[in-house]
Protein backbone atom coordinates (compact mmCIF):
# COMPACT_ATOMS: atom_id res chain seq x y z
CA UNK A 1 0.00 0.00 0.00
CA UNK A 2 2.77 2.89 1.29
CA UNK A 3 4.47 1.48 -2.36
CA UNK A 4 1.24 2.04 -4.51
CA UNK A 5 0.52 5.22 -2.49
CA UNK A 6 4.26 6.61 -3.10
CA UNK A 7 4.04 6.26 -6.57
CA UNK A 8 0.96 8.70 -6.83
CA UNK A 9 3.43 11.77 -7.17
CA UNK A 10 6.19 12.26 -9.50
CA UNK A 11 9.57 13.76 -8.50
CA UNK A 12 8.25 17.02 -9.41
CA UNK A 13 5.73 16.49 -6.72
CA UNK A 14 3.05 15.84 -9.55
CA UNK A 15 -0.09 13.78 -9.67
CA UNK A 16 0.48 10.59 -11.66
CA UNK A 17 -3.17 9.14 -12.04
CA UNK A 18 -3.49 9.63 -16.08
CA UNK A 19 -5.57 12.62 -17.00
CA UNK A 20 -6.03 13.97 -13.53
CA UNK A 21 -4.67 17.42 -14.98
CA UNK A 22 -6.70 17.23 -18.00
CA UNK A 23 -9.09 19.67 -17.61
CA UNK A 24 -6.95 21.78 -15.09
CA UNK A 25 -7.52 25.64 -16.03
CA UNK A 26 -3.54 26.94 -16.66
CA UNK A 27 -4.14 30.65 -15.65
CA UNK A 28 -2.05 33.51 -17.22
CA UNK A 29 1.38 34.87 -16.02
CA UNK A 30 -0.69 38.26 -15.95
CA UNK A 31 -3.59 36.19 -13.49
CA UNK A 32 -0.61 34.81 -11.21
CA UNK A 33 1.08 38.18 -11.28
CA UNK A 34 -2.16 39.68 -9.82
CA UNK A 35 -2.81 37.07 -7.12
CA UNK A 36 0.76 37.45 -5.80
CA UNK A 37 0.25 41.37 -4.81
CA UNK A 38 -1.57 39.78 -2.14
CA UNK A 39 0.86 40.28 1.14
CA UNK A 40 2.31 36.74 2.00
CA UNK A 41 5.78 35.88 3.93
CA UNK A 42 6.91 32.42 3.46
CA UNK A 43 9.09 32.88 6.81
CA UNK A 44 5.95 34.05 8.63
CA UNK A 45 3.77 31.04 6.88
CA UNK A 46 6.34 28.19 7.82
CA UNK A 47 6.98 29.88 11.24
CA UNK A 48 3.13 29.41 11.85
CA UNK A 49 3.06 25.77 10.67
CA UNK A 50 6.16 24.74 12.54
CA UNK A 51 7.99 23.65 9.41
CA UNK A 52 11.46 24.18 8.03
CA UNK A 53 10.83 24.11 4.53
CA UNK A 54 7.54 23.94 2.42
CA UNK A 55 6.92 20.96 -0.58
CA UNK A 56 4.63 20.80 -3.39
CA UNK A 57 4.47 20.89 -7.00
CA UNK A 58 7.48 21.85 -9.05
CA UNK A 59 6.94 25.72 -10.82
CA UNK A 60 4.19 26.80 -8.49
CA UNK A 61 4.57 29.05 -5.42
CA UNK A 62 2.85 28.18 -2.04
CA UNK A 63 -0.29 30.39 -2.36
CA UNK A 64 -0.25 29.15 -5.86
CA UNK A 65 0.11 25.33 -4.73
CA UNK A 66 -2.82 25.93 -2.13
CA UNK A 67 -5.05 27.49 -4.14
CA UNK A 68 -4.91 27.51 -8.35
CA UNK A 69 -3.76 23.80 -8.58
CA UNK A 70 -5.33 20.44 -7.09
CA UNK A 71 -3.49 17.94 -4.77
CA UNK A 72 -3.60 14.60 -3.51
CA UNK A 73 -3.21 13.58 0.15
CA UNK A 74 -3.09 11.04 2.27
CA UNK A 75 -5.00 11.42 5.55
CA UNK A 76 -4.88 8.55 7.16
CA UNK A 77 -3.11 5.34 7.05
CA UNK A 78 -3.16 2.14 9.46
CA UNK A 79 -3.12 -1.54 9.63
CA UNK A 80 -1.49 -4.34 11.45
CA UNK A 81 -1.07 -4.46 14.96
CA UNK A 82 -1.05 -1.29 16.73
CA UNK A 83 -1.49 -2.01 19.74
CA UNK A 84 1.38 -1.69 22.93
CA UNK A 85 4.49 -4.33 23.03
CA UNK A 86 5.16 -6.25 19.61
CA UNK A 87 3.32 -9.06 18.02
CA UNK A 88 5.13 -10.16 14.84
CA UNK A 89 2.05 -10.94 13.19
CA UNK A 90 1.39 -10.12 9.07
CA UNK A 91 -1.17 -7.87 8.47
CA UNK A 92 -3.25 -9.06 6.11
CA UNK A 93 -5.16 -6.04 5.11
CA UNK A 94 -3.86 -2.14 5.67
CA UNK A 95 -6.04 1.51 5.15
CA UNK A 96 -5.39 4.67 3.93
CA UNK A 97 -7.79 7.79 3.70
CA UNK A 98 -7.08 9.43 0.51
CA UNK A 99 -8.60 12.70 -0.60
CA UNK A 100 -8.01 15.03 -3.77
CA UNK A 101 -8.49 18.97 -3.57
CA UNK A 102 -9.54 19.94 -6.98
CA UNK A 103 -10.05 22.63 -8.79
CA UNK A 104 -12.83 24.25 -11.13
CA UNK A 105 -13.46 22.17 -14.05
CA UNK A 106 -12.63 18.94 -12.60
CA UNK A 107 -15.27 16.99 -11.89
CA UNK A 108 -14.65 15.48 -8.32
CA UNK A 109 -16.85 12.18 -9.85
CA UNK A 110 -14.80 11.92 -12.96
CA UNK A 111 -11.50 12.12 -10.72
CA UNK A 112 -12.74 9.67 -8.40
CA UNK A 113 -13.34 6.98 -11.59
CA UNK A 114 -9.86 8.05 -12.90
CA UNK A 115 -7.91 7.49 -9.28
CA UNK A 116 -10.23 3.98 -8.81
CA UNK A 117 -9.27 2.70 -12.15
CA UNK A 118 -5.44 3.77 -11.82
CA UNK A 119 -4.90 2.84 -7.69
CA UNK A 120 -6.98 -1.11 -8.78
CA UNK A 121 -4.26 -0.97 -11.92
CA UNK A 122 -0.63 -0.76 -9.93
CA UNK A 123 -1.49 -3.05 -7.62
CA UNK A 124 0.97 -5.62 -7.53
CA UNK A 125 0.07 -9.18 -7.99
CA UNK A 126 -1.79 -11.29 -5.34
CA UNK A 127 -3.08 -7.47 -4.29
CA UNK A 128 -6.53 -7.42 -3.96
CA UNK A 129 -7.55 -3.66 -3.72
CA UNK A 130 -11.46 -1.88 -2.88
CA UNK A 131 -11.49 2.03 -3.20
CA UNK A 132 -14.64 3.27 -1.34
CA UNK A 133 -15.44 6.69 -2.37
CA UNK A 134 -16.87 9.30 0.45
CA UNK A 135 -17.79 12.59 -1.11
CA UNK A 136 -17.00 15.24 -3.23
CA UNK A 137 -17.62 19.06 -4.24
CA UNK A 138 -17.19 21.18 -7.31
CA UNK A 139 -14.79 23.80 -7.38
CA UNK A 140 -15.72 27.31 -8.06
CA UNK A 141 -14.23 30.61 -9.19
CA UNK A 142 -16.10 33.93 -8.64
CA UNK A 143 -15.85 35.86 -12.32
CA UNK A 144 -14.21 39.15 -11.39
CA UNK A 145 -16.22 41.01 -14.12
CA UNK A 146 -19.80 41.38 -12.47
CA UNK A 147 -21.82 43.85 -11.03
CA UNK A 148 -21.82 42.66 -7.69
CA UNK A 149 -18.13 41.65 -8.01
CA UNK A 150 -17.31 45.24 -8.70
CA UNK A 151 -19.80 45.90 -5.83
CA UNK A 152 -17.94 44.30 -3.32
CA UNK A 153 -14.97 45.98 -4.52
CA UNK A 154 -16.04 49.31 -4.37
CA UNK A 155 -17.42 48.55 -0.26
CA UNK A 156 -14.71 47.02 0.85
CA UNK A 157 -12.71 50.14 -0.43
CA UNK A 158 -15.11 52.29 1.63
CA UNK A 159 -14.74 50.13 4.64
CA UNK A 160 -11.00 49.29 4.36
CA UNK A 161 -9.82 52.33 2.72
CA UNK A 162 -7.68 50.07 -0.05
CA UNK A 163 -8.05 48.28 -3.20
CA UNK A 164 -8.93 44.46 -2.45
CA UNK A 165 -6.99 41.76 -4.38
CA UNK A 166 -8.70 38.88 -5.56
CA UNK A 167 -7.55 35.51 -4.55
CA UNK A 168 -8.09 31.78 -4.98
CA UNK A 169 -8.75 30.07 -1.94
CA UNK A 170 -8.32 25.91 -1.23
CA UNK A 171 -11.33 26.12 0.95
CA UNK A 172 -14.22 23.94 0.28
CA UNK A 173 -17.70 25.31 -0.17
CA UNK A 174 -19.60 23.45 -2.23
CA UNK A 175 -22.73 24.81 -2.14
CA UNK A 176 -21.37 27.62 -3.98
CA UNK A 177 -20.73 25.86 -7.07
CA UNK A 178 -24.93 24.40 -6.37
CA UNK A 179 -26.15 27.41 -6.34
CA UNK A 180 -24.85 28.20 -10.02
CA UNK A 181 -25.83 25.08 -10.95
CA UNK A 182 -29.38 25.04 -9.75
CA UNK A 183 -30.23 28.17 -9.57
CA UNK A 184 -27.73 29.77 -12.56
CA UNK A 185 -26.70 32.23 -10.04
CA UNK A 186 -23.39 33.76 -9.51
CA UNK A 187 -21.87 33.82 -5.41
CA UNK A 188 -19.78 36.49 -4.39
CA UNK A 189 -17.57 35.68 -1.33
CA UNK A 190 -16.45 38.48 0.91
CA UNK A 191 -13.76 37.13 3.37
CA UNK A 192 -13.42 38.76 6.58
CA UNK A 193 -11.11 36.24 8.63
CA UNK A 194 -7.36 36.08 9.02
CA UNK A 195 -4.81 33.07 8.20
CA UNK A 196 -4.04 33.30 12.10
CA UNK A 197 -7.59 32.66 13.20
CA UNK A 198 -6.94 28.99 13.31
CA UNK A 199 -10.32 27.86 11.17
CA UNK A 200 -11.81 24.81 12.47
CA UNK A 201 -9.38 23.83 15.25
CA UNK A 202 -9.69 23.67 18.83
CA UNK A 203 -8.84 27.36 19.83
CA UNK A 204 -10.38 28.48 15.86
CA UNK A 205 -11.06 32.72 16.93
CA UNK A 206 -12.93 35.58 14.93
CA UNK A 207 -11.45 39.00 15.82
CA UNK A 208 -13.56 41.83 16.86
CA UNK A 209 -11.90 44.12 14.24
CA UNK A 210 -12.43 42.22 11.48
CA UNK A 211 -16.32 41.37 12.71
CA UNK A 212 -17.04 44.98 12.80
CA UNK A 213 -15.65 45.20 9.56
CA UNK A 214 -17.86 42.67 8.45
CA UNK A 215 -20.85 44.24 9.78
CA UNK A 216 -19.62 47.88 7.76
CA UNK A 217 -18.47 46.38 4.57
CA UNK A 218 -21.66 44.27 3.93
CA UNK A 219 -24.15 47.55 3.60
CA UNK A 220 -21.76 49.26 1.23
CA UNK A 221 -21.76 45.94 -0.86
CA UNK A 222 -25.69 46.26 -1.07
CA UNK A 223 -25.66 49.99 -1.95
CA UNK A 224 -22.93 49.80 -4.74
CA UNK A 225 -24.81 46.61 -5.93
CA UNK A 226 -28.56 48.11 -6.12
CA UNK A 227 -27.23 51.67 -7.04
CA UNK A 228 -25.05 49.77 -9.59
CA UNK A 229 -22.72 53.23 -9.56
Amino acid sequence: LTKMIASLHDENNRVTIPHFYDKVEELSQAERDEMAKAPFSLEAYKKALDIDEVYGEKGYTTTERASIRPTLDVNGIWGGYTGQGAKTVIPSKAYAKISMRLVPNQDNREITELFTKHFESIAPAGVRVKVTPHHGGQGYVTPTDTPAYQAAVKACKESFGKEPIPVRSGGSIPIVALFEEELGSKSILLGFGLDSDAIHSPNEHYGIFNFLKGIETIPWFYHYFVNNK
